[in-house]
């Protein structure tokens, strides 16, 4: 069985909707979308199915979010975007731009989160309409120890994830560019690290309590306790209530090595998993390792890895595949999607048996998200 997909395309100069027949074989696409805008991050709220937010950042209104609620036919700014409190320290933070947006448990309607650049943490009751900062987060005691101003990625330090355990609205973990991976019980109001066992090579404690680049993380969602992990270093998974994360990336061909941006569970077994390799060797090209670009897929937890490129190119391909990126839909089989740097837009139909082009020519794409339509 498979179903009518829509796939929200965010890039650095727009955003675009494709939609897909039942068989998801021909696209209709919808867009350009604030063209010549930047589309961080673009999400539909699964709890209604219409409800469509971007972060974006434009020229004349700066870092912002921008909302739809008729599965984006129009738009309006939100009234109150992400924004740290006004302060007189000198190391007073501004939001540079909003990198993530998450709708918040189904069972709180309105809830959103949001996590930005310089690293910070934002919460909305109303459907994205006003934000505010989460002090639990921001101003933690340990923040500056956690998210220093010389961290971070090539276009700035990131809180880059949120992720809600669907079986407690209070329990929630956030990757960061800077500190790692951090855990809440109390719905953001306290934090705590969580990176035993990952590797930070780049520090003269490889494996402190924090200091990681975690570029990825992402629940299985028939087990809510098994979470896996794209690191900087590494391909990891962490079994709860375990606090020690094991590098499931070493069983990976060492030619490919472990290093990428995304890492997407299956949406029916708890051990598979694909990951989409970057070669992170000498100046970190973030390429396709050798241009020969290809998804690697676990079925046994990562004990094992297989390689799947039919379809791709056999060579010549030097595909940058973001950590946003990356998706995969729920059908029955799954389908998987990718957006490239270079404007390119993949699908597999058959869980990375094969894949093809279904789009080409576009801006660099940042975000991939793939979601039923209506």
């Amino acid at each position: 069985m498979t179903d009518a997909i829509q796939l929200l395309v965010g890039s650095r100069k727009g955003a675009w909707i494709y939609r897909s027949d039942a068989r998801r074989q021909t696209w209709r696409v919808q867009g350009p979308l604030f063209l010549g805008q930047i589309v961080n991050h673009f999400v539909i709220d699964p709890r209604d199915g219409r409800t469509m937010l971007m972060a974006a950042s434009t020229g004349h209104l700066g870092p912002t979010i921008l909302r739809s609620t008729d599965g984006g036919e129009t738009w309006a700014e939100a009234k109150t975007p992400p924004a740290f409190p006004k302060s007189d320290d000198p190391r007073a933070r501004a939001v540079d731009h909003s990198f993530w947006l998450e709708p918040g448990h189904a069972s709180e309607p309105g809830v959103w989160w949001a996590g930005a650049s310089p690293p910070g943490l934002f919460r909305s009751t109303d459907g994205g309409v006003t934000w505010e900062s989460v002090a639990g987060f921001n101003d933690h005691p340990r923040y500056w120890d956690w998210c220093p101003p010389e961290a971070g990625t090539p276009d700035g330090s990131l809180l880059n994830q949120v992720v809600i355990d669907p079986r407690d609205p209070a329990h929630m973990y956030i990757a960061t560019s800077s500190g790692g991976v951090f855990e809440s019980t109390d719905q953001a109001a306290t934090w705590a690290p969580l990176n035993e066992n990952v590797e930070a090579n780049f520090l003269p404690d490889p494996y402190p309590e924090f200091g990681q680049d975690a570029h990825y993380i992402a629940l299985a969602p028939t087990n809510p306790d098994r979470l896996w992990q794209q690191n900087h270093c590494g391909v990891y998974r962490l079994d709860r209530p375990g606090t020690r994360w094991e590098r499931i990336g070493k069983a990976m061909p060492a030619e490919v090595g472990d290093i990428g941006f995304t890492v997407v569970p299956h949406a029916r077994c708890a051990d598979t998993a694909w990951v989409w390799p970057m070669d992170g060797t000498e100046v970190w090209p973030r390429t396709s390792p050798g241009g020969r670009p290809a998804a690697y897929r676990t079925r046994d937890a990562g004990a094992t890895w297989e390689r799947q490129d039919k379809g791709l190119p056999a060579e010549q391909g030097w595909f940058t595949v973001k950590r946003q990126a990356f998706c995969a839909d729920r059908a029955d089989p799954m389908g998987l999607y990718l957006g490239t740097t270079g404007g390119e837009l993949w699908m597999s139909g058959d869980e990375g048996e094969s894949w093809r082009q279904i789009a080409a020519h576009l801006p660099e794409i940042y975000s991939v998200v793939a979601a039923p339509l209506a």
